[in-house]
Parts: C-alpha cells; sequence; structure tokens
C-alpha cells in the first residue's frame, strides 16, 4: 500500500510540475508573440521596430491633412476628425499629469466650423501651450497655428491666409453672403485676439489678387509669418518643446 501511494504521490507531483513549465513555456511563447506582433505593428505603421516613449508631462497633438466636419473625407485624404481631437483637449485640461500641450501642425485647412472649434478649444486650455507650424498650416489652419500661448513656424513652412469660400449650390445669394461674412468675422476677431497681427494688415493679406493665380489670399513663409505678427518666433521641434518646458516651471510656481 505504502509503495503504491509513494508512486500515486510521484506521479502527481510530476504532473503538477510539467503543467508548471508548460505554463511558463506558454506565458514565454506568448509574450514572445505579443512583442512581435508589436513590432510587426511598428513597423508597418512607423517604419521603426520601436517607437520611443513618449514624456508623461506633455501631451503631444498633430493635426495633419485635411480638417474633417460633418461631411466624411474622401478615403485617400489625410483628415483630422474633430470628435477625435476633442477628447484628447478634454483629458489634457481634466489629467493632473498632463502640465503642456505641444500642438504639430501640417494642414491644407478644411472645414471652417470644425476647425475655428478645434481652435476655441485649445484656446480656452487654462495649462501651457505651444503650436508649431511645420510644412503648412493653410486657411483655417491659421487661426489653430495662433489658438496656443505661443507659436512657432519653421523657416520653409508656408500659411495662407484667404476668405472663407464655398462650392456646390447657393439657393438665397445675398442670405449666403450675409452668413459668409459673419463666419468670416468670426474668424477674424478670433485671429486678431490671438496673435498680435492688427486688423488692416489681416484683411489686406486676405483680400490680396496679386498674391495667388486662382484665387484671392496671400501666402506666407515662415520668417514673413513672424514679420506680420501671425506667428510668435520661426524655429523647429526643440525650441517649442523647450519653451514649453520654461512655460510649464513658470506656470508650477505661480
Amino acid at each position: 500500500m505504502n509503495s503504491e501511494k509513494f508512486l500515486k504521490d510521484h506521479y502527481n507531483e510530476h504532473r503538477l510540475n510539467h503543467k508548471k513549465i508548460m505554463s511558463t513555456t506558454s506565458d514565454g511563447e506568448s509574450e514572445k508573440k505579443d512583442k512581435d506582433l508589436e513590432i510587426t505593428k511598428n513597423i508597418k505603421e512607423l517604419g521603426v521596430q520601436r517607437s520611443p516613449d513618449l514624456p508623461t508631462d506633455i501631451h503631444i497633438l498633430s493635426i495633419i491633412g485635411e480638417i474633417e466636419g460633418h461631411v466624411v473625407a474622401p478615403p485617400q485624404k489625410k483628415a483630422t476628425k474633430y470628435e477625435h481631437i476633442m477628447p484628447q483637449l478634454v483629458s489634457v485640461e481634466q489629467n493632473p499629469k498632463i502640465k503642456g500641450l505641444l500642438i504639430i501642425l501640417n494642414t491644407v485647412g478644411g472645414d471652417v466650423e470644425a476647425g475655428l472649434a478645434i481652435a476655441e478649444m485649445i484656446n480656452s486650455i487654462s495649462k501651457p501651450k505651444v503650436s508649431l507650424v511645420l510644412g503648412g498650416s493653410h486657411s483655417i489652419g491659421v487661426p489653430l497655428a495662433t489658438s496656443s500661448d505661443y507659436s512657432f513656424i519653421v523657416p520653409t513652412a508656408t500659411m495662407t491666409i484667404h476668405p472663407v469660400r464655398m462650392t456646390g449650390l447657393v439657393i438665397g445669394v445675398p442670405q449666403t453672403f450675409r452668413y459668409f461674412q459673419k463666419m468670416q468675422q468670426r474668424i477674424i476677431d478670433f485671429v486678431l485676439r490671438t496673435s498680435r497681427i492688427n486688423r488692416e494688415t489681416f484683411l489686406r493679406l486676405m483680400y490680396d489678387t496679386d498674391e495667388i493665380a486662382n484665387d484671392v489670399g496671400t501666402i506666407l513663409i515662415g520668417k514673413e509669418a513672424v514679420e506680420y505678427g501671425l506667428i510668435d518666433e520661426v524655429g523647429g521641434l526643440n525650441k517649442a518643446l523647450n519653451k514649453l518646458k520654461s512655460m510649464i516651471d513658470e506656470f508650477r510656481n505661480e
């Protein structure tokens, strides 16, 4: 009996150890598989094996491509959706771990109301915020660039200032014209409130007929945007981050 019990206990112990080994091996294989999948995804999406970790106290908000409004942009276009941006901005304001916001812009413009709504929301955040124009910030991208506490533009980036426009059928021309005047005034007031440019200069740039061949408006390149008072400073990522960090330090000491 004792011999049978010993053999049985030994057998059960062996099975238990085997299960533990198999479980450990399975967990290791699962972790390796997850890591391989992450690497594959990063290579596919970002072109690198592993994306670097972002600083926890600074939120990076990228506004790229077309600003999508209530109508979905075509699938072949890169677009920024306001329903993705707005919850992020609420999180920036509410999360105590986030100390500052860096907005990176490379946009062709898009829906006026959606763009202006995002700009107003950025401007109303109480924490330090810095914008950086890369490539371009055109049309409704102008108020998005000026919505921060301090703005930068790289030397080769461009900004297009032009009146509000629309395509398609217009019913009731006088009424539509008045509506567009009001919408245009909202944009002008916001830009004047959030930048150093004066009204006369901004309107002159907006209605210039000699700058763009098939449109009314003006294209400003890098330093020109600073000289007109639309953007605060010419600079890239390093300057933008350093400025934001110094603003965060000042905000903490208040």
